[in-house]
Parts: C-alpha cells; sequence; structure tokens
C-alpha cells in the first residue's frame, strides 16, 4: 500500500497569533510543491498584504468580506493595505459570500436556515478557518482567479488574522462537491490530547 506522511501543525489556540506562522508553513509548502496561487481571507487586508510581502514567487489573491458584511455600504477593507497587495502583483476580490448571500436573506427574514448555511455550520465542526479556505476558494474560482484543475494554497482564520492553510483544488460554486482537499497545512486544535494533559 502506497502512503504519504506529511505533518499537520495544531495550534492550542485559534486566531491572530498564529498568523506569520501560519504564512511561514504555507511558504515552505508552497515552495516544496511549486504552488504558484494562494487565495487568502483578509477583512482589514492586513493578513493580505502580510502575505504578499512574504510569500514572493505566486500569486496573492485577497478576498475581502462583501461590502455590507457589518453594515450597509461599509467595506472593511483598509485602502492603505491595497498598495502592498497590488505591487507585489496580488489581486482583490470582494464578492458575494459562496456561503452567504439571498440565501442569507430568506435566514434573516423568515427565521431558517437554508443549504448554504448548513454547509458552512459544518465545516465549522473544524474551525472558522476551516470554512472560510473552501469559501474563499470557490470565490475565486467562480471570478476566474484560479483555475478548477490546479491546486492552490488557502489560508484563513478564526476573526482576526490566519490559522489555516489548506492545499485543494478547487471547482466552481455550482460544483462545490467536487471540491478536492489535498492537504491540511495548520489549524487550531485546541482540544487535541496533548494539549489537555495535565
Amino acid at each position: 500500500m502506497e502512503q504519504l506522511n506529511l505533518s499537520t501543525t495544531y495550534y492550542k489556540t485559534p486566531g491572530k497569533g498564529n498568523t506569520k506562522r501560519t504564512i511561514e508553513l504555507a511558504r515552505e509548502r508552497i515552495q516544496a510543491l511549486g504552488i504558484k496561487k494562494v487565495v487568502v481571507a483578509t477583512t482589514s487586508g492586513e493578513t493580505g498584504a502580510l502575505a504578499a510581502s512574504r510569500l514572493s514567487g505566486c500569486e496573492i489573491i485577497a478576498v475581502t468580506h462583501s461590502t455590507g458584511f457589518t453594515k450597509p455600504n461599509y467595506q472593511e477593507f483598509q485602502l492603505e493595505h491595497r498598495s502592498v497587495i497590488e505591487s507585489a502583483g496580488g489581486k482583490i476580490l470582494t464578492a458575494q459570500h459562496a456561503f452567504g448571500g439571498v440565501n442569507r436573506a430568506v435566514r434573516r427574514k423568515l427565521d431558517t436556515f437554508q443549504l448554504d448555511e448548513i454547509i458552512a455550520y459544518t465545516l465549522r465542526i473544524y474551525g472558522q478557518g476551516m470554512k472560510v479556505v473552501f469559501e474563499i476558494a470557490l470565490m475565486a474560482a467562480d471570478a476566474g482567479l484560479v483555475r478548477t484543475d490546479e491546486p492552490i494554497l488557502t489560508i484563513a482564520g478564526t476573526g482576526k488574522g490566519a490559522d489555516t492553510a489548506v492545499i485543494l483544488i478547487p471547482p466552481n460554486a455550482q460544483n462545490f462537491f467536487d471540491l478536492i482537499p489535498v492537504e491540511i497545512i495548520c489549524m487550531p486544535s485546541p482540544a487535541h490530547p496533548a494539549f489537555t494533559q495535565e
């Protein structure tokens, strides 16, 4: 039986404090595998700018929250980070979230969950970042910024910053179940026995 032994880094706590290490781990895998595109979730733009400055040799696609995500007509992405991302050859994607949008409006109006949010809650079993890495990959594929037949590296986090990195082959959102997870590079696992032993 053929097998491949790879390591996954697990963080004791989720969140922003893992951002630099997540990007370092991503860089190692990018170099080892020759990954050409990295899709990174970024709310303010800070994580996207950090990725753009530290992950040379590949194209960064920084995916923001949709405009109006927190309040009408408001975009959380800060323009000071745009020049860092774009000067490194990166792109910025602002679009409807793959696991939110019109279906979220149905939930808010009729107080009932729709399929896309059920998928999102299911993926959150593995953590907020794991849900987001899949979501931003779909968004980038739908925007034509990544191919659906080549592996990409995706980076996301819990709240702010980055704590999850995954290599996957993205489909378009309409073909969600064709998504191919390739490798989990890092993720939070606060309940891991190694962290809970006394």
